[in-house]
């Protein structure tokens, strides 16, 4: 009989597999709702775990090596026949759904996905099928079933029911405003660059800053890909980011991120997370889903904004 000691952590393969597939850590990290950071881990450690070099890193991209694809072709075979046997061997439902949700993958890694158990566990015969995207899916022409989004709620073609609204304020890494360089105005914020996410309409810095009196003329604005990237880059004391409090409450409660400005803080009652369908009757699948968000947000204590 073969031993089995030497094979590799199965999160290691799962993330290297992903990344082989897409030949993307960004869009592997999508698909399995961790940070970009998380796959590159995993993958140098599966390297050095194997003794060779499975990617070519390049400026933009990655590329198989040799060796890579040729065990790409392997493990990928292995989870297929994975995928397989748990397939058939899994009871069929009765009556099970599919649906579709467009989301940002910042709220799926950072709000969703630890609560998806709890979902599963209630609505067995429900099956989701998250599609994170910094676009704006198109629920009114049936891209998705649904979609959960982040601004004002006012989108044409659709209907909006606020989930959750959001609590903004300014935060960054401790060590980037610690003793003498702690800002005392908004204005001192402008010593640091101001860190933001790619929006097709971006509003989140500019409406802080008109609640607290800031002029933004001189300010420096990095935009990163999506949020997720945003937080890692405050982490790294890159910059000041404005802090979305529903997904980022383990990093302030850990002290990790801090505010920067204490009690500057936007609270709208238009800003937050919104639950978009299309117009007209709802299945009972899609409303499923809606109660339990909204169910869900309330007894974690996050219906409340303090």
């Amino acid at each position: 009989m073969r031993s089995t000691r030497s094979l590799p952590a199965l999160v290691s393969l799962r993330a290297f597999e992903a990344a082989a597939r897409r030949l993307s850590f960004s869009q592997a990290a999508q698909e399995l709702f961790v940070t970009q950071s998380a796959i590159s881990h995993h993958i140098q450690r599966l390297e050095a775990e194997l003794g060779v070099a499975l990617f070519e890193r390049r400026t933009r991209a990655v590329a198989l090596t040799a060796a890579g694809q040729a065990y790409y072709e392997r493990v990928h075979a292995a989870f297929e026949l994975l995928r397989q046997g748990t397939d058939e061997i899994r009871a069929p439902a009765a009556a099970r759904h599919t649906l579709k949700i467009g989301l940002l993958a910042s709220f799926a890694t950072r709000w969703l996905a630890p609560r998806l158990p709890a979902f599963a566990a209630s609505h067995p015969d429900i099956d989701l099928q998250l599609q994170p995207d910094i676009g704006l899916a198109d629920v009114a022409g049936g891209e998705v079933d649904a979609a959960i989004r982040y601004g004002r709620g006012a989108w044409p073609g659709v209907k909006a029911t606020l989930l959750m609204a959001e609590r903004l304020s300014v935060v960054c890494a401790p060590a980037l405003i610690a003793g003498r360089k702690r800002p005392r105005t908004p204005a001192d914020l402008l010593r640091h660059p101001l860190l933001a996410s790619h929006a097709r309409h971006p509003f989140e810095w500019d409406a802080w800053a008109r609640r607290h009196g800031l002029d933004l003329g001189q300010a420096r604005t990095v935009r990163l890909h999506d949020y997720n990237i945003v937080v890692e880059a405050a982490l790294a004391g890159q910059g000041v980011a404005m802090g979305r409090r529903r997904l980022i409450a383990a990093q302030l409660a850990s002290g990790a991120l801090v505010e920067a400005l204490p009690g500057a803080v936007l609270e709208d009652p238009r800003i937050g997370w919104w639950f978009v369908t299309p117009r007209g009757a709802l299945s009972k699948s899609v409303q499923a889903l809606r109660d339990w968000l909204t169910l869900t947000a309330a007894d974690s204590g996050e219906g409340d904004t303090h």
